[in-house]
């Protein structure tokens, strides 16, 4: 399963957890951020430093997970953020394929799992709160049978 960088809204590169891996400048055991997770990591600021090669960081990052779990957390919250790439010496079971962990963010569920998609974002108008939750997404035929049923009762 891949993972799909984005500067903003536009979707830059698109990697394997290998390759993400090998182009972090800084690995670690997972359990000197969060005391009680064993794994390995690597620190998410030096990752995107080394990547991007841009003079300024970005406000936000916004992470989506495969069950359409999200978070938008201010960069200033990242400073000891990690992202869990693998367990035992093997890919992630829980939390496939990597697993970001926020140690000092405003709330546990800032950790998490198996994400697919990692937004760099620059605009200041977002504010300095973090947020998460599930997308909402609809689809207009479900909501048609919806009228439809409610009408016919």
């Amino acid at each position: 399963m891949n993972i799909h960088i984005f500067e903003n809204e536009t979707e830059v590169l698109v990697l394997s957890v290998e390759q993400l891996q090998k182009m972090a400048p800084h690995h670690f055991t997972i359990n000197e951020r969060v005391p009680g997770i064993e794994g390995r990591a690597f620190d998410l600021a030096t990752w995107y430093e080394s990547w991007s090669k841009k003079s300024t960081n970005p406000t936000h990052i916004k992470v989506e997970a495969v069950d359409e779990f999200q978070a938008m957390i201010p960069w200033d919250e990242l400073d000891s953020a990690a992202i869990l790439y693998e367990q035992n010496e093997k890919p992630l079971k829980k939390g496939f394929p990597i697993r970001l962990y926020v140690p000092d963010g405003s709330s546990d569920c800032l950790n998490v799992k198996s994400i697919v998609k990692i937004f760099f974002i620059r605009d200041q108008s977002l504010g300095n709160e973090s947020s998460f939750g599930f997308k909402n997404t609809l689809d207009v035929s479900d909501l048609g049978k919806q009228y439809l049923k409610k009408k016919s009762e």
